[in-house]
């Protein structure tokens, strides 16, 4: 919106400018031609004419206003067909440069001196489309990775899946304590192959669909106290404690399912980033304007360059973490795109201590 905008603001430059150019230059030849038919020249260009024949000049004479409203005009007609002319040559030039934009986004765009506004609008689009076309390639390459592991990852939990359920049908004379142990690893691995799955389903969601926010009213308390049991089996595995400090009802008005999936998505996130046997905290403060929360937990201090990136789709912190722990790279970026679809915002701090995710609303 903002671009076009401005290339209406520069199309009416040009448009004024070549309308003064028009009526400038018309005006002063017309001035010139006055002062030196009218006035310099006026007497002998009078006499060159009547010894050349009386009855033209005498035509002249008779049509003096007539002849020089054609004179004027004239002049004026040749003056706006130059005028014309050097814009439309400009807009060839205009047109070319974009062209160049779609084709070679990667050279500089260069125009006249006249064209230096355009020039340097062109230019900043040219340096977007780069960016974008990068960002779209990156993110590209991260999705294809992926996709290429969890495939990979999908397969390891299905073969043992079929392997321990094979092995139960044919080994007829099994125990019954084998056979629940069995079932449970199977059970298990069919549980991630499951997760896996999902995580598949997140990655077609979030590109394939704008989310669209329902406001009501919600309890965050009591929306952040459930949550908190839902993950009671992750926080009990890491041997985790999770603690709240917020008042007993803070209501807002939202989309309940959407910040639940933000919210959810933060306290995993703290989950599966934390040391063992540690506490994550979670402060919910209220004021009248906004309503401010910390997401806080103790864990390796995450390098500058990894910050800037944690809310981008598809990055994952930990590289080095295996999918059986680590995500899909999307549960940040969809947090922050939640929290930004209420207005709000969202940003990380990390020290030698802690990882804080600061949430206001």
């Amino acid at each position: 919106m903002n671009n076009l905008k401005e290339f209406e603001k520069i199309k009416s430059n040009i448009a004024l400018k070549a309308v003064g150019k028009i009526i400038g230059y018309s005006a002063i030849v017309m001035i010139v031609l006055i002062i030196l038919v009218d006035g310099i020249y006026n007497d002998s260009i009078a006499n060159s004419l009547y010894n050349f024949d009386g009855a033209i000049y005498a035509f002249f004479v008779q049509n003096k206003l007539i002849i020089t409203v054609i004179a004027f005009a004239t002049i004026f007609f040749v003056i706006t067909y130059i005028v014309i002319r050097n814009t439309t040559n400009n807009l060839v030039i205009i047109i070319s440069a974009m062209d160049q934009i779609t084709k070679n986004p990667e050279e500089s765009i260069k125009l006249p001196i006249s064209l230096a506004p355009i020039e340097i609008k062109l230019n900043e689009i040219r340096t977007e489309l780069v960016k974008s076309r990068k960002e779209a390639e990156e993110a590209e390459t991260k999705k294809n990775d992926l996709i290429m592991y969890m495939a990979h990852d999908l397969k390891t939990p299905l073969t043992s899946v079929i392997g321990y359920l094979t092995f139960l049908k044919e080994e007829k004379g099994i125990d019954h304590k084998m056979q629940d142990k069995f079932v449970d690893i199977a059970l298990n691995k069919a549980l991630r192959v499951e997760e896996l799955t999902n995580q598949f389903f997140e990655i077609t969601r979030y590109n394939l669909h704008n989310m669209i926010i329902n406001k009501k009213q919600i309890d965050l308390s009591i929306l952040i106290e459930q949550l908190i049991d839902e993950c009671y089996p992750m926080l009990q595995e890491r041997k985790l404690e999770c603690k709240t400090d917020m008042p007993e009802h803070i209501y807002y008005t939202g989309d309940g399912d959407k910040l639940a999936r933000a919210f959810g998505n933060l306290l995993k996130n703290a989950i599966n980033y934390s040391y063992e046997n540690t506490e994550i905290q979670i402060i919910v403060e209220q004021s009248e304007n906004k309503i401010n929360m910390v997401f806080r937990n103790k864990g390796d201090k995450i390098p500058d360059y990894k910050l800037e990136k944690l809310f981008d789709k598809f990055y994952r912190g930990d590289e080095s973490r295996t999918s059986s722990t680590g995500g899909t790279g999307l549960g940040l970026a969809i947090t922050k795109e939640i929290i930004e679809l209420h207005n709000g915002k969202i940003y990380v701090q990390n020290d030698d201590e802690y990882i804080e995710f600061y949430v206001e609303l």
